[in-house]
């Protein structure tokens, strides 16, 4: 065997080691501890941000649901059907006449649903999906305008389904990022509180 031969298998052994060491660790010692670490840190985000109501899961704080009861506050599209195993948008571009007519029967069924007038305007994300298709939050702007419609539904004083949304309005990040949000999950389940009816 050549000295270049002996030189090259003698590389074989310190490779092999080295790929096996940093398989361990960055293949299973350090998604561990990052994964510890977020249970710890934050324990509920980490297990999903699951609510539980009578002792089922009702849903997940960070997924976006498809609530069509007049009783309910409703949320954004989804261009996946709230699948979260696959989310994502439609890929649709503005000039698109499939998005243009979907985005004019979404505008007509918020105006139907809440009573609107033809000219009053209507929230963007009540009509436009998310690019994950799973917001969990509307804005403030669009539940306030749900109000008038939810209250009728559960027979309710529209001041007391109002106060209720204020009270779970989350404010932008530093005032800077974003708009003052809601989300419709928590926000559905404190209605069924405050009313205590448990609907679909």
């Amino acid at each position: 065997m050549s000295s270049g031969e002996q030189s090259l298998s003698g590389l074989w052994r310190p490779a092999i080691l080295l790929f096996l060491v940093m398989t361990i660790l960055t293949g299973l010692i350090y998604p561990l501890v990052i994964t510890g670490v977020a249970w710890l840190a934050f324990p509920s985000q980490a297990g999903g941000s699951l609510v539980e109501r009578n002792g089922t899961v009702a849903g997940s704080m960070l997924i976006g649901q498809d609530m069509t009861s007049p009783g309910y506050f409703h949320g954004r599209p989804s261009a996946v059907n709230y699948a979260a195993d696959g989310s994502g948008a439609s890929n649709l571009g503005p000039t698109n006449p499939s998005f243009i007519n979907l985005t004019k029967e979404r505008v007509n069924l918020v105006r139907h649903e809440n009573r609107l007038a033809a000219t009053d305007p209507v929230p963007a994300d009540l009509v436009l999906a998310s690019g994950s298709g799973l917001d969990p939050h509307i804005s403030a702007e669009a539940a306030l305008l749900q109000v008038p419609r939810v209250a009728a539904a559960r027979d309710l004083p529209e001041e007391d389904v109002r106060a209720l949304v204020l009270s779970h309005v989350e404010s932008s990040f530093l005032g800077i990022w974003s708009r003052d949000r809601v989300n419709v999950l928590g926000l559905n389940m404190a209605l069924d509180a405050l009313d205590g009816r448990y609907g679909d």
